[in-house]
């Protein structure tokens, strides 16, 4: 797939609800960090190094920088700290640990910080392998699941819906988190800082050449 072309038609469509300021500011303290120095906010050093190789194989690096490069496992790190809901940080750790823990037992390894992008790619392609009907019973199951937890009820999903939301959730905040970059956003997308003339029914590829816009 050309992803030039995917993260032109691609919108948000995650169930998250973000104030634009919030969002700014933590794209913004990404783009002011040292990578190589980066201590995670949320996740643990060993769920940093996982999180940041599972971003790279998501969004590799191609004609265009990888996720990493554009620091988007910051942004997901930041983003789950300090905008998520409870619940949903609780999820996450939860079912981001199942993820790990298929990777080690997969590998052999004993420590997270030791897995690298050839054992964690086969846990998330299996993970994400759905059918569309598997798809909405996990979807249901994770429903469930966050409501009990919400009214203080008991609750363990499977490993396998685990691993399933986790790796959903992480494909949709990776993408999310590219196109919101810097660099995507002036490079890839069609950027236009001062807009000129409002053209209400103009044809995109006109326009843009067919990309969307970037603010």
């Amino acid at each position: 797939m050309d992803r030039r072309l995917a993260l032109k038609n691609m919108g948000l469509s995650l169930g998250y609800a973000v104030a634009m300021p919030s969002l700014i500011s933590i794209v913004q303290s990404c783009k002011n960090d040292k990578v190589l120095e980066w201590t995670p906010d949320f996740f643990t050093k060993e769920q940093g190094s996982v999180l940041t190789h599972l971003v790279d194989i998501i969004i590799p690096k191609t004609d265009t920088p990888s996720a990493s490069e554009v620091q988007v496992h910051l942004f997901i790190d930041r983003l789950t700290d300090r905008v998520t809901e409870k619940d949903k940080q609780d999820f996450m750790k939860m079912s981001m640990n199942k993820f790990i823990e298929k990777a080690l037992k997969d590998s052999g390894k004993d420590n997270a910080s030791d897995l690298g992008p050839e054992d964690l790619e086969p846990v998330l392609a299996e993970s994400l392998k759905k059918t569309k009907e598997d798809q909405i019973e996990n979807f249901k199951a994770i429903d469930q699941y966050t409501e009990s937890m919400a009214n203080g009820e008991q609750a363990d999903p499977t490993d396998e819906i685990s691993r399933f939301g986790f790796a959903n959730n992480l494909r949709g905040l990776t993408i999310w988190g590219y196109k919101t970059s810097e660099y995507v956003g002036e490079t890839v997308l069609a950027y236009l800082p001062v807009p000129g003339e409002y053209i209400g029914c103009g044809d995109l590829n006109e326009l843009t050449g067919g990309k969307a816009w970037s603010l």
